[in-house]
């Protein structure tokens, strides 16, 4: 069921101003939302690549023409919606597709019964000549500026990622309730990132984000997101340098790193069981 917009942010400002971090999360599965819903999380998020990380694939495949990201978001809602039960659940949208009519999408996703919207999949995470030629084709970024405007108006919670200064003062302006300063694909595990932001550098831009988004509006919330933020010990440290940043956003953190250490662990403690000796079993001849 959805939670009002109002509901959500008196919640989530009432955290920011008694110094608790604000956490939200990604869900592939229903049972990641149960459990993140279970461990006290303030914002579920659905998308894609939750589908392509539970699955073992790494969670850059949700940016690439594997599937229709809006269909497997909205097949994932069937999932996901009927089990959450407090907690706003809010959507990963594919702003710049180009078979959808924004508006009316945006309608689909509220009448589903989510709270809010994200900008995922994103041309952010695309650089260099392909992110040029996206931008010059109308596949760009500014489509997804655009839908946060529309979510907003639609008075849908909006957390838009934002991978630049720039970025940041243009989802402000569009009315995002809250930015996610993106440093790029969480690192670690199995299927991890191995190419990330070093710490100092990650908080250093976290920093920036949050300074620029706050020129715009002083009272938007700012959280972080990816690269070497990736297990609670580093984001409490990190989150001790970044005075204006209001919490975290993990997705990787929140199911896969868990779920990869949890099994290997469980199924490591029967396959190593100590074992008695073999005695066979006795048989009476006579029977």
């Amino acid at each position: 069921m959805a939670i009002p917009r109002s509901e959500i942010l008196k919640n989530l400002y009432a955290k920011a101003e008694a110094g608790i971090p604000i956490i939200g999360g990604g869900a592939g599965t229903g049972i990641s939302a149960k459990c993140e819903e279970a461990g006290g999380i303030d914002l579920i998020v659905l998308y894609n690549t939750g589908r392509y990380r539970m699955a073992g694939r790494v969670s850059i495949t949700g940016l690439f023409a594997y599937g229709d990201a809006n269909a497997i978001m909205m097949e994932m809602a069937g999932e996901v919606l009927p089990v959450v039960r407090r907690t706003p659940v809010l959507a990963g949208v594919n702003a710049t597709d180009p078979f959808r009519m924004m508006p009316q999408f945006l309608r689909q996703v509220q009448e589903a019964g989510f709270s809010g919207v994200q900008n995922f999949p994103t041309v952010g995470l695309f650089d260099g000549i392909m992110r040029e030629n996206m931008e010059a084709t109308g596949l760009g970024y500014d489509k997804e500026v655009e839908m946060i405007r529309l979510a907003h108006e639609m008075d849908l919670l909006t957390t838009p990622y934002v991978f630049s200064e720039e970025n940041a003062q243009d989802m402000v302006r569009a009315g995002a309730d809250m930015v996610v300063a993106h440093v790029g694909l969480t690192t670690g595990g199995t299927i991890g990132a191995t190419a990330a932001m070093a710490l100092d550098d990650a908080i250093d831009f976290t920093n920036r984000i949050a300074a620029a988004a706050r020129e715009v509006r002083p009272d938007v919330l700012v959280i972080c997101h990816g690269g070497p933020f990736d297990w609670p010990e580093t984001v409490a440290a990190a989150l001790e340098r970044m005075p204006g940043v209001n919490g975290f956003y993990g997705a990787t953190s929140m199911e896969r790193l868990p779920v990869e250490r949890a099994i290997t662990a469980q199924v490591r403690e029967f396959t190593e069981m100590k074992t008695l000796p073999f005695k066979p079993v006795e048989t009476n001849p006579g029977n």
